[in-house]
């Protein structure tokens, strides 16, 4: 059990992300971000497990076979695309299949922050501005994003990696000042008009 330890790593992780998502524009969602790991059934595992350069969820998977964390913390925090399946009926046949929501900006944007804070904490001086997208790449979480919410987050992933952070940040508070109108059409461009995300990421510069 390292306690101490833990809480020092949430607390941290919590301060970056609450100053990330200030420099956005997301105060409330900064001030109540991960609030539930201090709840005693994802506090508990988490000292149990606690390792230091990864979550320790992923140590008490290794354990258990699940994480009772894990499965306590996506269902009461908004940024976790996890947080965003449910069930539906498709077809004449009324099968029943798992399928992804579409996230709410203001949550894809504290899901970004969070990731890249995460790779912060864990990475240390190893930490770089292509960490949390090499990250995502490595992972195989596609099917379980709806195609709007893959398409933004990978976006400011991409721009983070090239632009840098402080870019990237203003591009953000930018974009959440927008209509939800003009928003959607900017998303959807990149989902259904044929270009990259690197190529209108350039059209539609922040100045």
């Amino acid at each position: 059990m390292q306690p101490w330890k833990h809480f020092k790593t949430i607390t941290y992780h919590r301060f970056l992300v609450c100053i990330g998502c200030f420099r956005i524009g997301l105060y409330r969602q900064g001030l109540t971000h991960d609030l539930s790991k201090y709840m005693p059934v994802e506090f508990i595992n988490g000292a149990k497990y606690y390792q230091g350069t990864e979550s320790p969820n992923n140590g008490e998977r290794r354990a258990k076979g699940y994480s009772e964390a894990w499965l306590h913390h996506k269902g009461r925090n908004r940024h976790h695309f996890e947080y965003w399946l449910d069930f539906t009926v498709m077809g004449p046949e009324k099968k029943v299949a798992l399928r992804p929501i579409r996230m709410p900006d203001r949550y894809i944007a504290e899901m970004f922050i969070d990731r890249v804070s995460a790779s912060k904490v864990y990475l240390g001086d190893k930490y770089s501005n292509d960490s949390s997208l090499q990250y995502y790449r490595r992972g195989d979480i596609r099917e379980f994003l709806h195609p709007y919410t893959q398409t933004l987050l990978e976006a400011w992933l991409i721009m983070l990696a090239k632009k840098g952070e402080a870019y990237t940040i203003a591009w953000i508070r930018h974009f959440l000042k927008l209509p939800e109108k003009r928003r959607t059409e900017i998303v959807l461009k990149m989902v259904h008009g044929g270009l990259t995300k690197e190529q209108l990421l350039e059209r539609i510069e922040y100045k």
